[in-house]
């Protein structure tokens, strides 16, 4: 397996000492799956490369243990890997922590780096290749190899060369590197622990939490184990907030303020009380439950004998403690709550055995394409017998005069929706998941643009029990 990175920054052989290794000199380190060589193939003031050529030992890799042919067999000595990544942190360790005692502010300095992997297994084609380096600015060039050439009616193999330019620091190029190169295999060569959650968060510093497929690389950079999974992308989305999450509360008061002429929040909050009162419900989840408004107002209920929230940022549930305390409830009530945090897109178990979950103005902080997911949590896996949901009705936004034209109710939102658009997507999840919907408004309702708020409410159907 080699891997190549150029650079035409002068003078380029400046990238030896980045690397922390001699371009005149051709050095090898063993490893305990194999070695790895380090040399330049082209070294001079105007362009200059290094390569690593990683020496895979099958034998190795299965000694000591009972094998089977295909430990033997297999393409992870000739393919870019987990492996590869263990060899660079080994190897490259320094160069990877951005450090260079010679040149220490060129560590630092954006400077055209051209990467070349000859060859990767890319489980998903080139789309996730794409999808993976272009966001981080990458120029990105593949070319596709065959089954085999002399049978080309084979078709195309899942292998590719590939290349990747981008100017930048080559700490950031090795750390993306380190972290993608797995998660384009979509395997590991050892076993996934919590040990893994710290590596990708450190390699992933600064940039993973801003990655639109960052839910993709942890499930795939962590073998897909769920409760991994799950932590990383919570401790994720803490080290995304200020302080942890100040940006997230101040952009929640900013919503709050362009709402408060109609009361909006308290209109909300009663209908959906009302609603789960309606409905008999006794246990109750609120998924998203953010600074606790909810759950304020459940509590000051008698007929909920449970009720939880559950919010991604720690920051926001740190608040709704806080706030729920200043009510001086009695220790009864109290005895109801229960607060945690966790990831609203991965199963749960914790999110099972509730009457009704809500989602209060929660979905449209989500990407449009987790949707799906969240789907599959509230309904297929949770599957309680009353979902409610309320999301803004974008198309009463030219009532705020407040709100500038064009613009979301909320800095985060991803998207928000107009009635048909709403229903269209409520009415196909009810279908799929077998549950009957109706809908609600919340707020004046103008005859031209509706609502303010619109709800819809889901009832487990006698074919879903």
């Amino acid at each position: 397996m080699l891997l190549t990175i150029t650079t035409t920054h002068e003078p380029a052989t400046d990238l030896g000492y980045l690397l922390h290794k001699h371009p005149d000199k051709c050095q090898t380190f063993p490893l305990s799956f194999g070695k790895v060589h380090i040399f330049y193939p082209e070294a001079s003031a105007s362009k200059c490369t290094a390569a690593l050529l990683l020496d895979i030992d099958p034998i190795k890799l299965v000694r000591g243990r009972s094998a089977t042919l295909e430990q033997y067999v297999n393409d992870r000595p000739y393919v870019a890997s987990s492996f590869l990544s263990v060899a660079m942190s080994q190897v490259l360790g320094s160069a990877m922590g951005g450090r260079c005692k010679e040149k220490p502010e060129l560590a630092q300095t954006p400077i055209f780096l051209t990467a070349k992997i000859s060859v990767v297994p890319c489980r998903g084609g080139e789309g996730i290749l794409r999808e993976l380096f272009e966001p981080l600015g990458y120029t990105v060039t593949a070319e596709n190899h065959q089954l085999d050439e002399k049978f080309p009616e084979w078709g195309t193999s899942k292998y590719y060369t590939v290349e990747l330019a981008h100017t930048l620091p080559l700490s950031e190029l090795l750390s993306h590197l380190y972290v993608l190169i797995p998660v384009l295999d979509d395997e590991k060569h050892y076993w996934v622990g919590e040990d893994e959650i710290k590596k990708l968060l450190r390699h992933g510093e600064g940039w993973l939490n801003k990655h639109p497929a960052k839910e993709k690389i942890a499930r795939r950079y962590l073998k897909r184990r769920g409760s991994l999974t799950r932590q990383a992308l919570t401790q994720l989305a803490e080290a995304d907030n200020l302080d942890p999450d100040a940006r997230e509360v101040a952009h929640t008061e900013e919503e709050l303020a362009i709402e408060k002429p109609l009361s909006l929040n308290k209109q909300r909050m009663l209908a959906v009380v009302e609603t789960l009162k309606a409905n008999n419900v006794k246990q109750v989840i609120d998924l998203g439950c953010g600074e606790g408004t909810l759950l304020r107002y459940l509590l000051k209920e008698l007929c909920f004998g449970k009720i939880t929230g559950v919010d991604v940022s720690y920051r926001a549930l740190e608040i709704a403690k806080e706030r729920i305390d200043k009510l001086h409830l009695p220790r009864h009530q109290w005895d109801k709550l229960q607060i945690f945090q966790g990831a609203l897109t991965y199963q749960d178990k914790r999110f099972q055995n509730y009457d009704a979950i809500t989602l209060i103005e929660v979905i449209e902080h989500l990407d449009l394409q987790r949707l799906h997911a969240l789907e599959r949590v509230i309904f297929e896996f949770s599957h309680p017998h009353l979902v409610i949901v309320t999301t803004p009705n974008i198309e009463y936004n030219i009532k705020f005069e407040n709100l500038p034209a064009g613009k979301f109710r909320h800095k985060d939102h991803r998207f928000e929706w107009t009635r048909r658009e709403f229903q269209d997507w409520a009415n196909l999840v009810a279908e799929k998941f077998s549950y009957t919907v109706s809908f609600q408004t919340i707020g004046d309702n103008d005859l031209e643009v509706g609502s303010p708020t619109q709800m819809a409410v889901f009832n487990i159907s006698q074919s879903g029990i």
